[in-house]
This record gives C-alpha cells, sequence and structure tokens, in this order.
C-alpha cells in the first residue's frame, strides 16, 4: 500500500476518508484550509485527492 508515512501508519495518498482524523489534519494543514472547506471539497468531488485538489484549486 503506498501512502504517507504517519507517526501511527500510513495516509492513502490518493484517496481521502473523512473518518480517518489524522488524514483529514494532514491535508487541511498542506492545503492551509479548515475542516468545512475540505468537506465541502469532498462531497463536490467525491474521494479522490486529485479531484479535491481540483475543487480546491490546490497543488496534490
Amino acid at each position: 500500500m503506498a501512502g504517507l508515512k504517519d507517526k501511527r501508519g500510513f495516509i492513502d495518498k490518493d484517496r481521502l476518508d473523512l473518518s480517518e482524523r489524522k488524514a483529514v489534519e494532514y491535508w487541511m494543514k498542506r492545503w492551509g484550509i479548515t475542516r468545512d472547506q475540505l468537506v465541502t471539497a469532498h462531497r463536490k468531488a467525491g474521494l479522490m485527492i486529485k479531484d479535491i485538489a481540483a475543487e480546491l484549486g490546490k497543488k496534490r
């Protein structure tokens, strides 16, 4: 499984599961956005990180 290494394991670099707190925190910090912005983009674009990034106008 390819992913971003975290202190406790791996964060999937291709898909975002909003129930994974560490993954949500990672992407919020990386993109400099709030949880609400991330959830809204997730609802519009789906669970793929590349689609969420495009929705937010951010780089993956």
